[in-house]
């Protein structure tokens, strides 16, 4: 997800984006814990598009 993509998104919709990525982010670890998850590197995108979530949040709140 890029920061364009999410600039052009209202805060209710990001506040959504952003518990489904918590979401998506635990049930990777889930995953992870239980050696089912086939690709590692995911987890670690998924961090950074809660984190671009979070600063276009902040954004559009001060």
């Amino acid at each position: 997800m890029k920061a364009e993509e999410l600039r052009s998104m209202s805060a209710e919709q990001l506040s959504v984006k952003l518990q489904d990525l918590k979401k998506e982010l635990f049930n990777l670890r889930f995953q992870h814990a239980i050696n089912q998850l086939d690709n590692p590197h995911k987890i670690t995108d998924v961090k950074h598009d809660i984190a671009r979530v979070m600063t276009v949040l902040r954004e559009k709140n001060a």
